[in-house]
């Protein structure tokens, strides 16, 4: 096969979730994730336990409030990372995770906690809010690609305009008749 018959093929573009999830970033991002998880399971059980109880009452009732959204937060990114670890690893298709996605709420929550009380919550509990949050913006980020690339696939537009000029080019130079 030559080059000008691999540029005529027609196929069908590659999906970027078909892509993504098998990719090395996927890989890199499903660790970040998972580790994220683990790293504040043990903040919340061990050593945030024990700041907690050093609060004031207000500061302690949004120690609370923050680290259950937190806690929320990320499960709903586990949850998003388990399904397309899923589709990567062939257990189920693309439409079968987008049917699934639907138990997975990928939603943006707002907090009521104020500035003050934000900044009278310990730090290291601050740090892990905001990486989760940084990490649920990229995922919902690239569920929305993900989804795009689902409901409307792209569509070839008519002609390779490559191979209608190597065309002309071959019929210009082609030896005559």
């Amino acid at each position: 096969m030559n080059e000008p018959d691999v540029i005529k093929l027609e196929v069908d573009p590659v999906r970027f979730g078909q892509s993504f999830v098998g990719s090395e970033a996927f890989t890199a991002l499903f660790q970040e994730g998972m580790e994220l998880v683990e790293e504040t399971a043990a903040y919340l059980d061990g050593q945030g336990r024990e700041e907690s109880r050093l609060l004031q009452r207000e500061a302690s009732i949004a120690y609370a409030s923050e680290s259950m959204r937190l806690t929320t937060r990320l499960m709903q990114i586990a949850s998003w990372l388990l399904l397309q670890r899923a589709v990567a690893e062939g257990e189920i298709t693309p439409d079968q995770a987008q049917a699934e996605k639907a138990r997975v709420r990928l939603n943006s929550q707002e907090t009521a906690t104020t500035l003050v009380e934000y900044e009278a919550l310990p730090a290291r509990l601050r740090d892990l809010i905001g990486l989760a949050t940084r990490l649920h913006a990229r995922i919902l980020h690239l569920d929305r690609l993900l989804a795009e690339a689902v409901i409307a696939p792209p569509q070839p537009q008519g002609e390779n305009p490559v191979a209608a000029q190597l065309s002309l080019l071959q019929q210009a130079f082609a030896p005559a008749e």
